[in-house]
């Protein structure tokens, strides 16, 4: 059976393994490089008749001219992948493998969702544009960062070109939302989540350091024991919960869809708020990052022997830091958590939330017209994006940035992104790339 271009396109670029890692050493340079040659040779017309640059090392940048430069839109995506070996895979993370039939049909590998599928859309989209000859009204600028899952460095370092070229994005679109279903009770009909804001990311690592000796004779208090009990002391004290405006937004639009009586519950908000706000913190994981800041022990690290006692324990922590909060505040909380003088807190890589973008005006009515054309019947809602993005680097120059994959994503792939079995259906996919069509024929 033959394989639409767009699909070739998106498995010859999965199968490249340009992951990207927080020890810049320990990256195989070679892939990206590989990858940027592959883009030249995939789309031939695209690079004719855009003008690239590679900034910031390995990120690209293409511009796109168009009749006026006042109102330039950013497009963007990001190439890099989190690391992935075959242990658990169904198929190989890096085989792009194709599996099932029709609407079963299916792709597995990284990146699939996060985010080269997004960036194959965008690609194909233009493509397409440009060979019906379509030349946009204003300048479009294409934007995929090569370390996103890391630093971010990438898309800051094309910020500040734009930047120093005076240049004013009139809205930048990045991943970050999908087409849901089943996330919101009473709710049927799909509903496309557009991220106007993102939590800020913040790494800190919990370190203690004592003497160490053999592990035969212990003290009563280990440095890995003391470790422990700062992470438990964290782990028992969550961080605030509360609803944003956007929170009541998003509730109150899709409320006004639900089934009678919920209908009922997620539209009196004046008197449902708080009943409702220990409802998101308990129906499940990600209705409960919706509502708070959230903190995850993400790496460990002791002795370098079984038999030998840690002088250094260091805990990392990843925290997500809530919309109406800062990084000042949330390591405040972590201190007061603790409640130990003896672990040293250090703050590493802190960004704070983004600013919050309208939910209405012209650059919100062009997704929400094209996304209707793409998905008929789905509600459209702002929410806060719970994962951070490269578009977060552009907030100092633009106010109208949106987070959106459009893509039909299940409870059950939603939970690949950085785990096992990342996998996207190929019709979704398709539709991803007629969205962005749609989207660059407005521009």
């Amino acid at each position: 059976m033959p394989v639409e271009p767009a699909v070739a396109h998106l498995q010859q670029l999965v199968r490249i393994p340009t992951i990207s890692r927080i020890d810049e050493t320990a990256i195989d340079w070679a892939q990206f490089d590989r990858f940027i040659d592959t883009l030249h040779r995939l789309y031939p017309r695209l690079h004719t008749h855009l003008h690239k640059e590679v900034v910031g090392g390995h990120s690209l940048l293409f511009h796109w001219a168009g009749r006026s430069h006042d109102h330039p839109t950013v497009l963007m995506a990001h190439y890099d992948v989190v690391p992935a070996n075959d242990e658990g895979w169904a198929h190989p993370p890096f085989a792009g493998s194709i599996v099932g039939d029709g609407s079963e049909q299916v792709m597995w590998g990284r990146g699939t969702l996060d985010d080269k599928g997004a960036l194959v859309c965008i690609l194909d989209a233009v493509d397409a544009q440009l060979a019906a000859g379509f030349r946009p009204a204003n300048d479009v600028y294409l934007s995929f960062g090569h370390n996103e899952e890391t630093t971010g460095t990438g898309a800051g370092a094309i910020v500040a070109l734009l930047t120093s070229r005076r240049i004013q994005p009139a809205f930048v679109l990045d991943e970050g939302g999908a087409v849901v279903a089943g996330i919101f009770p009473g709710v049927s009909a799909p509903i496309a989540v557009v991220g106007v804001s993102e939590k800020g990311t913040t790494n800190v690592t919990l370190t203690v350091e004592q003497e160490g000796g053999h592990a035969s004779t212990p003290p009563r208090m280990t440095a890995t024991v003391r470790l422990a009990r700062a992470i438990t002391r964290l782990n028992s004290r969550p961080f605030p919960a509360r609803f944003t405006s956007t929170n009541l937004q998003m509730i109150r639009i899709i409320g006004s869809y639900a089934s009678w009586p919920l209908r009922f519950v997620f539209t009196t908000l004046w008197l449902t708020r708080l009943p409702l706000l220990a409802l998101f913190t308990h129906l499940s994981d990600e209705t409960n990052a919706m509502t708070r800041t959230t903190q995850a022990v993400t790496m460990l690290s002791a002795s370098d022997a079984a038999n030998a006692l840690a002088e250094t324990a260091v805990a990392t922590i990843n925290i997500r830091v809530a919309v109406g909060s800062t990084v000042a505040a949330t390591v405040a909380h972590v201190r007061r958590a603790i409640r130990d003088d003896a672990v040293r807190i250090q703050v590493v890589h802190p960004n704070e939330p983004s600013p919050v973008s309208p939910s209405s005006g012209p650059a919100w009515e062009l997704i929400a017209s094209t996304m209707a054309e793409v998905y008929p019947g789905t509600i459209i809602t702002p929410y806060i994006q719970l994962g951070a993005t490269d578009s977060r680097q552009f907030s100092g120059i633009c106010d109208h940035i949106y987070r959106f994959s459009p893509f039909e994503m299940s409870r059950d792939e939603r939970g690949t992104l950085h785990a096992k079995n990342e996998r996207i259906h190929i019709a979704t996919f398709l539709k991803g790339v007629e969205f962005y069509r749609l989207l660059v024929g407005k521009l």
